[in-house]
């Protein structure tokens, strides 16, 4: 049995060997793993702080943008009623045009004021509608033109006092566009 204790011992010796060796390496080490726990430490608390700078910045710029784009919704609004303000009173001067030219045209069936007053709908309507710019100033020109051939066909038919008179230019303008369609 003593070689067994002895066996037993110099096993033991050499785990208090490895144990003291590793202990003392610990303690030549101490000091600069407290040095790395500090750092990393510091690290963290820079990285945390970075990142509340960071969202507070994200915050701030989300504001902003929610401010800008609320902004932006607002004067969009107030254009789309100004538009539909403007709109109505389009409708209104049309409805007026379509009275006046069943006054000025007594002797005509009222489906021609009607026809005359739908076409002229309906190029209000083209250039209310489309996006396109060129589109819509071309939209626009032609809405021009045709109210300026009604006037005229009615300051005509004043001056001329002719009971029988016919809105000519105005019938031809739609004329010449439903030839053009086909």
């Amino acid at each position: 049995m003593p070689r067994l204790e002895r066996w037993l011992s110099d096993v033991l010796g050499i785990c208090r060997a490895k144990l003291d060796e590793n202990l003392l390496w610990r303690l030549s080490r101490q000091e600069d793993v407290a040095t790395l726990r500090r750092q990393q430490a510091l690290a963290e608390q820079a990285l945390v702080a970075q990142l509340k700078k960071q969202a507070q910045r994200l915050a701030h710029e989300m504001a902003m943008a929610q401010a800008e784009h609320q902004s932006e919704l607002e004067m969009v609004k107030i254009r789309c009623k100004q538009d539909l303000r403007d709109y109505q009173e389009y409708l209104q001067a049309l409805d007026n045009l379509k009275d006046s030219l069943k006054s000025s045209y007594a002797h005509l069936p009222d489906a021609v004021a009607f026809t005359v007053h739908h076409h002229a709908k309906q190029l209000l309507n083209r250039m209310w509608e489309t996006r396109n710019e060129q589109e819509r100033l071309q939209s626009e020109l032609a809405l021009i033109q045709f109210l300026t051939a009604i006037h005229e066909d009615s300051q005509l038919s004043l001056l001329r006092n002719d009971a029988l008179a016919l809105p000519r230019k105005t019938l031809a303008i739609i004329d010449g566009l439903d030839g053009a369609r086909s």
